[in-house]
């Protein structure tokens, strides 16, 4: 947030679900991951990596609470529970034709409570000079009516390929500057969540 103090993250850990974007075979994605969970695990934060690769999910047909009771697939049924015990969600989205990567929207629309009243963070890429901010705004719309609306920041990453190593290295001072930023308002907005959830929410 521009002209924003600088903010100071708790150190209280978190666990934080780190969502990725893309199934590509020369997907950068991973590169971004690596970035924020590396910082996150050495603040004393525990991170849990999604990735839709792996995951290998049909396309959305029976969202997750759609299942009968009990009788949702294993893959599912792991993520629920995931979800419902993180403090927040890192979302890494490429840039597909100035839209989301169809991956990753398929992968958040399969639940829809199990996010509600935690904040969301974009971690958005591009090979261009962009770092993939027009998805960024369209992803804002999504993740809000998930009931995770996205924080102020975002953290973009343009050039990937040139900005970070294959282990999600920064190769500039300035990325690592714009991460660290990126992340005290991010776990900030997890600690008040986290707070305000132990209180009760409204439904």
């Amino acid at each position: 947030m521009t002209g924003a103090a600088t903010l100071q993250s708790s150190p209280q850990s978190r666990s934080i679900a780190v969502l990725l974007g893309s199934v590509r075979s020369d997907r950068m994605g991973p590169r971004a991951a690596k970035l924020v969970t590396r910082e996150l695990e050495r603040r004393g934060h525990t991170v849990h990596l999604v990735d839709p690769l792996e995951l290998q999910l049909p396309v959305l047909d029976r969202m997750y609470k759609e299942h009968p009771a009990g009788g949702a697939p294993d893959h599912l049924e792991r993520l629920a529970v995931l979800y419902r015990s993180v403090d927040g969600f890192l979302i890494v989205s490429g840039e597909y034709n100035h839209g989301i990567p169809p991956a990753l929207k398929n992968l958040l629309d399969h639940f829809l409570e199990e996010y509600f009243f935690r904040p969301s963070g974009i971690v958005c890429y591009s090979a261009g000079s962009f770092g993939g901010v027009r998805a960024a705004m369209q992803l804002r719309m999504t993740l809000a009516e998930l009931g995770m609306p996205s924080i102020p920041s975002l953290l973009p990453i343009p050039r990937i390929g040139e900005t970070l190593s294959e282990e999600g290295i920064p190769q500039l001072p300035i990325t690592e500057r714009s991460m660290n930023r990126f992340l005290d308002e991010f776990l900030w907005y997890s600690n008040a969540l986290a707070d305000a959830r132990a209180a009760g929410t409204p439904y």
